[in-house]
């Protein structure tokens, strides 16, 4: 008598995104062990990431340099400019890019950290007098010949600045590492006199001694990141009387760059990983979560072989956190809408990216803007400036609850939403790689409706051959088997639904 097939489903693949920590075999099949240039959608299903719609057509002012970091500036009376820096050069506009660096002032690097305050923004890196601009100066200009300007020397050109609590604070000064500097209230351009001061944490340190990377503000908290732990003052509001509520040591920030604040938390890349400051109100401390536990190896490698720099982003309206390794072209997409049960978000991969900075727009069209050797472009449309990227999901080694028997692959039939056109590689490969093979599909081409899966049902609001159940043929055995769907993203999004797996199971061995 004939064995029946058995039909073995994998609903939501990857709905936990990647884990390249745990043994293959051993994960949970909701994990990916490969999910690049993908997003978590809010569906929870494994998606294509968006691509990089370019806007700058005249990037002469860039040379063949790149755009290390953007900006967006918007004051009280509704005027807007976007501010970038690259070829050590202050750069305003999108389209065009046009120097606003002042005249006779050298910039020798591009690490600028770059605020909006109290109708201006301001421009702040080590070594270098602070610049600011405002729609009435209509200029870029040395914070020292701002009007009313007070204060302003060598003694405060910090590497970070913070707008917090209505004043500008920084830090991280060449020759001081432990103090802090904050401006009159609402006055960016005055550092001496009124309720200007500063603070030297040197003896806060909890192991004794640290340097400051970053700083953040959270629930009248000014959080200080130093590179091996992490102070909190209360009352920041008043910093005059400000006092020490907190000091966490054995953790520490890796980069300014990294830090963001999502409203309900901050995060950082730390050298063990990305990670999370809570405040519990019950407990009145700031407890640590590890938010990327299933790839923190992979981070804290990245991190450690970083020479070129950093770049984040939070955006709301995707609601995912990304940290770019701008040197090794790599961006880990951390997916905010929930946790897993260990309290880490669901992360992927996107590698070989030409993304360089990130800015997460304040407007209502919440833009993410991309800068790069392109100029100025939007995570917008599903191509990179025209070129395709390469979707790629792989399952850990599924031994469908029985590592002893043999599995004899029939079919491989997934049902993915998007594709059209494209074709989609199936690849299955046995017991770790040993044996394997591959299919091809392609979908038939359809032009879906404004009503598309990602806002609708996707049995109802769909058009054309959008939901593709298209099975393949496989053979071959194993004890494990892994499940490879990949394509080129040329215009069109692809996520994963489901996949079915039909095999006949044999002998114990």
């Amino acid at each position: 008598m004939a064995q029946p097939l058995t039909s073995i489903n994998l609903v939501a693949p990857a709905f936990k995104g990647l884990n390249t920590e745990d043994a293959a075999l051993a994960q949970d099949p909701s994990f990916a062990e490969v999910a690049d240039h993908a997003v978590i959608d809010r569906r929870g299903r494994l998606a294509s990431r968006k691509g990089l719609s370019v806007i700058t057509t005249t990037k002469t002012e860039l040379g063949t340099d790149y755009i290390k970091a953007i900006h967006e500036f918007r004051d009280s009376g509704g005027n807007e400019k976007t501010f970038s820096v690259g070829n050590n050069k202050i750069l305003s506009g999108e389209a065009t890019l046009a120097d606003e660096t002042p005249a006779a002032y050298a910039i020798s690097a591009d690490n600028w950290k770059m605020v909006n305050f109290n109708d201006s923004i301001y421009f702040f890196q080590r070594g270098q007098e602070p610049l600011a601009y405002s729609n009435s100066s209509a200029a870029v200009e040395k914070l020292s010949l701002v009007a009313g300007a007070a204060g302003v020397s060598s003694a405060m050109y910090g590497n970070e600045v913070l707008a917090a609590y209505g004043r500008l604070w920084t830090a991280d000064i060449s020759s001081d590492t432990s103090t802090i500097y904050w401006s009159d209230l609402l006055q960016g351009h005055v550092w001496t006199g009124g309720s200007s001061g500063s603070i030297d944490v040197t003896k806060a340190w909890p192991n004794g001694y640290d340097e400051i990377v970053a700083l953040a503000a959270h629930n009248d908290f000014l959080i200080i990141f130093g590179r091996d732990s992490i102070l909190t003052y209360s009352g920041a509001e008043d910093p005059a009387s400000m006092t020490l509520a907190d000091a966490i040591s054995g953790v520490g920030c890796v980069d300014r760059d990294t830090v963001q604040n999502t409203g309900s938390d901050i995060i950082f890349l730390s050298y063990g990983g990305l990670a999370g400051l809570g405040r519990t109100i019950q407990e009145q401390s700031m407890p640590m979560n590890n938010l990327s536990s299933g790839v923190s190896k992979d981070i804290v490698e990245l991190a450690a072989d970083e020479a070129t720099g950093f770049s984040s982003a939070y955006h709301p309206k995707q609601k995912f956190y990304l940290i770019c390794f701008a040197g090794q072209k790599t961006i880990y997409c951390f997916d905010t809408r929930a946790r897993l049960e260990d309290g880490s978000l669901r992360a992927t991969r996107w590698p070989s990216i030409l993304f360089k900075s990130l800015h997460s727009s304040d407007r209502e069209s919440g833009r993410l803007l991309i800068g790069g050797a392109h100029g100025i472009g939007v995570y917008s449309g599903y191509d990179d400036d025209g070129e395709t990227y390469r979707f790629k999901y792989s399952s850990p080694e599924l031994s469908f609850g029985d590592t002893a028997k043999l599995k004899f692959l029939k079919k491989i039939r997934p049902t993915m939403i998007g594709g059209s056109g494209q074709p989609i590689a199936i690849k299955w490969a046995y017991d770790f790689g040993t044996r394997s093979g591959s299919a091809t599909i392609t979908p038939t081409i359809s032009n879906p409706t404004e009503y598309n899966v990602a806002e609708y049902n996707i049995d109802e609001y769909t058009s054309g051959s959008l939901v593709v159940r298209e099975g393949v043929n496989a053979n071959g055995s194993g004890l494990t088997l892994a499940i490879t769907i990949e394509a080129d993203i040329n215009g069109t999004e692809l996520s994963i639904q489901e996949i079915n797996v039909l095999a006949l199971t044999g002998r114990a061995l």
